[in-house]
């Protein structure tokens, strides 16, 4: 299982783990949140968690355009 964890002060940590359901993003052009399949990038030897940015699909279709 994989998780994430953030310790918010000397007392409260907080976990979570990391489900087809709860991984998001933000666009980069728009900030609308977007859902993320993890799925998708897994095998991917060039994937990297850090650089990679989703569009949302409005902006999708405007980069693409």
């Amino acid at each position: 299982m994989f998780y994430v964890k953030e310790t918010l002060n000397d007392a409260l940590e907080i976990k979570t783990e990391i489900t087809d359901e709860n991984v998001f993003c933000r666009c980069p052009r728009c900030g609308t949140e977007v859902k993320v399949d993890l799925n998708e990038f897994f095998g991917d030897e060039e994937f990297d968690l850090f650089a990679t940015a989703l569009y949302c699909d409005d902006c999708g279709r405007k980069v693409r355009s």
